[in-house]
């Protein structure tokens, strides 16, 4: 009877947690898994173990679909350590609740109302509707352009490393590139700088970080009606938003660093190369993590801009993080209402609520708290150890928050307590923002008070 009443209490419990709250402890357990499977000594090509707190930076890393990495995947890691890395990456990438609801599906459990809130609360849907069958297309989604991604990346690597290795790095790259993950294994290399001039290689990864990047529903409204003009509102913000900052970056970096023989200046790189380059450079920093230039011999100004767009991240509901375009978007657009003296916020002959505003604002100023305050731990714990420099370690700080993975070389030699803020940084920078937010707004929805507090005037400007 008393060991009954415990299991009702402990159900009870349960049940009262916040569907946000679910979202944040099941990628948490997802991490904490990954990090004891990356300790054991078959994930380590020597035996060696793999020390916890370096376990669990990889282990976020992936599941944050960040990229960051403080000991190189394809000499440390063996196969099964490998494995174990591209299936955090795929289960980050999907979303804990995604693929619980895949699960549910294959055993025949029904989906509760408090399952498919949760759902909701993960792929930020404004309805329940249609929940259950977004997750199954999201699946088919996945699965259909991660295969044809690494079918097109075989033509490259089966030649360069054989039939087995080719298919293997194909796909574990594929899923990596449209996860947004930017983990690799081409080891010294330097990520994909051996492939800086390779149409194939690099367009196939620049077309799977957009692809990700640009989030299931819009993925979905694109096959469904293959007309701009027929898609809904989000989508077409989206798909603008995402070529203005594609565009506009590439000319950026490339007028930049012509001139710098570190990067797209270097007399060997093919002429026809450099426009290439600088394109993958403007869309690797919205949160993918692949490079083909040296990050730590950017110019500032290119550095500057990188880190601009690792703050703006990718788009809602997509596999990449940052605070998203759709976010900036409006807030771009609120400025220009406030300029022209108009009391609502339009944006495309469409008027956005005050709701969304505040939501948009309230992640624009979390985030950069957050960044703020973990770029000047980092520098307090580093002091003036070489290499560790104000821009360096801000951009490595950007790059933990908007889960990109771009480096200008200074997380292995990073400290203890300095890992550990660039791990609660990847935590926040997936779930952070967006799970305050939905918070924050479920509180909006639920105060029914009807007091109005007197108007008052303050200066701001």
């Amino acid at each position: 009877m008393v060991e009954l009443n415990i299991l009702d209490a402990l159900k009870k419990k349960a049940l009262k947690i916040a569907p946000v709250q679910v979202l944040v402890l099941g990628f948490f357990s997802l991490i904490f898994i990954g990090a004891i499977l990356l300790t054991l000594p078959i994930a380590s090509r020597t035996g060696q173990r793999l020390g916890f707190l370096d376990a669990l930076f990889t282990s976020t890393s992936a599941v944050c679909v960040t990229g960051l990495v403080v000991v190189d995947t394809v000499t440390f890691f063996s196969l099964f350590g490998q494995i174990v890395i591209i299936c955090l990456i795929q289960a980050g990438g999907l979303g804990f609740m995604t693929l619980a609801t895949l699960l549910f599906m294959l055993i025949g459990k029904r989906i509760s109302l408090k399952e498919r809130l949760i759902i909701q609360e993960s792929l930020n849907e404004s309805s329940l509707q249609g929940l259950v069958s977004l997750v199954r297309n999201i699946f088919v989604v996945t699965f259909v352009i991660e295969t044809i991604g690494a079918l097109l990346l075989m033509i490259r690597f089966i030649p360069a490393y054989g039939v087995a290795k080719g298919i293997y790095y194909s796909f574990f790259h594929a899923v990596s590139a449209f996860c947004n993950a930017g983990f690799d294994l081409m080891g010294s290399a330097g990520s994909l700088t051996a492939y800086r001039s390779d149409f194939i290689v690099s367009g196939t990864i620049m077309l799977l970080i957009v692809l990700g990047g640009l989030g299931f529903r819009v993925l979905m409204d694109i096959y469904r009606n293959r007309n701009f003009h027929k898609f809904k509102f989000h989508s077409k913000v989206v798909l603008l938003s995402t070529l203005v900052l594609i565009v506009s970056g590439a000319l950026i970096f490339y007028f930049a660093e012509i001139g710098n023989t570190a990067t797209l200046g270097n007399e060997d790189i093919p002429f026809y190369a450099k426009p290439l380059m600088a394109l993958f450079q403007s869309i690797t920093p919205r949160t993918a993590g692949f490079s083909t230039m040296d990050q730590g011999q950017l110019s500032n100004a290119s550095k500057l801009v990188t880190m601009i767009l690792m703050f703006i991240g990718a788009n809602s509901a997509s596999t990449g993080g940052g605070v998203k375009t759709t976010t900036i978007a409006v807030i771009l657009f609120m400025v220009i209402s406030v300029i022209r003296g108009k009391q609502d916020l339009n944006m495309g002959k469409r008027r956005i609520s005050h709701d969304i505003l505040f939501r948009a604002l309230t992640i624009v100023f979390i985030s950069a708290l957050l960044v703020c305050l973990v770029a000047v731990l980092i520098m307090s714990f580093e002091g003036h150890r070489a290499g560790m420099t104000f821009e360096n370690i801000l951009f490595e700080t950007l790059s933990a928050f908007g889960t990109v993975g771009l480096s200008c070389g200074i997380t292995s030699s990073l400290s203890s307590a300095s890992k550990l803020c660039l791990i609660i940084t990847m935590f926040c920078g997936r779930v952070g923002p967006l799970t305050m937010t939905l918070a924050f707004a479920n509180r909006l929805a639920n105060d029914k008070t009807k007091i109005r507090y007197p108007e008052e005037k303050i200066m701001v400007g």
